[in-house]
């Protein structure tokens, strides 16, 4: 089993790292590889919805984009983690999502998605429901905890005082791996759920 983890915080080592580290170390115990790709002190601008990708397969913008396509593309689950600004994402991270998401045409059902936000105090909500919507979108079931997935702290280093909120992101691990592990097994046995043409309705006439 892979996962692939966007930290979307520009801090190396922050607080959204401590949370990503608490499903890291579950992960190992439970043999599931992941990778955790910085992408918040990337240089990555947004989509300009050109459409390139639809003829190329793959961004017109060669960045870390598409670096990120074949490990998505390979992944089990993927994790998404911010901290949080005026109650939404990291804009670079959004950028990221929005065109990884928009240019990569493999079939996405069934991966598991995960959303991570971290906080002073509050928007947590705002930006954990942001980030849930790539995944629902895509036929993508989402991984919950006991709670929701936020951990809280200011200064750097202040997340490992929340321990409900380490113990959420241990939880939220255990069950993602739980719902991937799940899901092989499934798709083995029944394959995966049958697909109707897409109906794209416009509200124009």
């Amino acid at each position: 089993m892979k996962v692939l983890v966007l930290n979307g915080s520009p801090r190396v080592g922050g607080n959204t790292s401590i949370a990503l580290e608490e499903m890291r170390s579950v992960f190992e115990e439970e043999g599931v590889e992941a990778e955790i790709v910085q992408i918040g002190n990337r240089d990555i601008r947004g989509c300009i919805a050109c459409g390139t990708c639809a003829q190329k397969g793959k961004c017109v913008f060669d960045d870390v984009v598409n670096e990120l396509a074949p490990k998505f593309e390979a992944a089990d689950g993927l994790v998404v983690a911010t901290p949080v600004y005026y109650a939404s994402a990291n804009a670079t991270l959004i950028a990221c999502l929005d065109r990884l998401f928009y240019s990569t045409s493999f079939d996405k059902t069934m991966k598991v998605g995960a959303s991570v936000v971290c906080a002073r105090r509050g928007g947590c909500s705002a930006t954990f429901d942001e980030l849930n919507k790539y995944f629902t979108i895509c036929n993508m079931p989402i991984a919950s905890s006991q709670y929701w997935n936020s951990i809280h702290g200011r200064e750097k280093g202040q997340a490992e005082l929340d321990e409900e909120g380490k113990q959420t992101m241990r939880v939220l691990a255990r069950n993602m791996t739980f719902l991937m592990k799940s899901i092989a097994l499934g798709k083995e046995k029944y394959g995966l759920p049958e697909k109707e043409p897409w109906t794209p309705t416009h509200f124009i006439r």
